[in-house]
């Protein structure tokens, strides 16, 4: 049915393996369960592979099989609380397993390749759209003790910005929201479709403030930035079309950079720590 690439997966660990092996069996049993029709190449992301069908009335769709954790668990039950709506369609699910069946949109085609003001338009566009309330059955967002995981590493982060972080980090979790959020929203997961122009994938679901999801859409496609000032209007455009707090878009900015410089620093990933360090920096309150 399908073949799996030999380094696919290998980010997420030994634990794994096993189900990376299983992934043809899988394939095979969501097809026959589904009445699927493979139609495509076998695509591949970080966590989860995805296989272009045809239903058995002949309407395209992609089969999507997810390495679960505690991130995307969740994606199916916010897809069907987002109704499709500016998202992709969920068509069934099955949660045990991590499997999806998921409308099909143009996975050659993403935001990461528009005009950055077209993007801006369509994300801060699907940040003042998806305003569903979160049930109980949601996971919160919990913030991490910064200082102990800064002192643990021998303290590489200035010790007064990383204390600042927590404190601001601890006051927003507190007083956070309970609305269905993607704190994962960025342009390479916006997809051409027809139903919609662009329509979002891959959400990984929050309750919380919907402030949270503006700091991914800053450092991807930081290169494009005209210097702290670019910085600075990118993050008032999303605010303003977006009708997002902009103080508090501001504090969850800063908290999540800090957090993600010193994740930057764990897994050496240089070039990313320096654009969440240069963030951190422009918005620290």
């Amino acid at each position: 049915m399908i073949t799996v690439p030999d380094d696919f997966g290998r980010i997420l660990g030994e634990e794994s393996r096993e189900w990376r092996a299983n992934l043809p069996t899988l394939a095979t049993k969501f097809c026959a369960r589904w009445r699927l029709t493979p139609d495509g190449s076998l695509l591949t992301g970080h966590t989860a592979v995805v296989l272009p069908v045809r239903r058995a009335d002949g309407h395209p769709a992609v089969l999507k099989l997810t390495w679960l954790d505690d991130e995307n668990r969740q994606e199916p039950m916010a897809l069907r609380a987002w109704r499709g709506q500016g998202v992709v369609d969920l068509l069934d699910h099955d949660d045990e397993q991590g499997a999806l069946l998921l409308e099909r949109l143009d996975h050659t085609r993403s935001l990461g390749d528009a005009p950055i003001e077209e993007a801006l338009a369509v994300t801060g566009g699907l940040l003042r759209r998806l305003r569903t309330p979160a049930g109980p059955e949601f996971r919160r967002h919990e913030f991490p003790d910064l200082t102990e995981r800064n002192a643990d590493r021998g303290g590489p982060l200035p010790v007064d910005l990383v204390r600042h972080a927590d404190v601001l980090g601890a006051e927003l979790t507190a007083t956070a929201g309970t609305t269905l959020v993607n704190q994962d929203l960025h342009y390479e997961n916006v997809l051409r479709g027809d139903r919609e122009p662009w329509v979002l994938i891959d959400p990984k679901p929050l309750s919380g403030d919907r402030e949270i999801g503006v700091i991914p859409l800053l450092w991807n496609r930081f290169g494009e930035l005209d210097g702290e000032r670019g910085l600075r209007d990118r993050f008032a455009a999303l605010c303003d079309i977006g009708e997002l707090d902009a103080d508090r878009a501001r504090a969850w900015t800063f908290c999540r950079a800090v957090d993600t410089w010193l994740w930057c620093l764990d897994e050496e990933l240089d070039e990313m720590a320096t654009v969440v360090e240069a963030i951190a920096r422009t918005f620290r309150p």
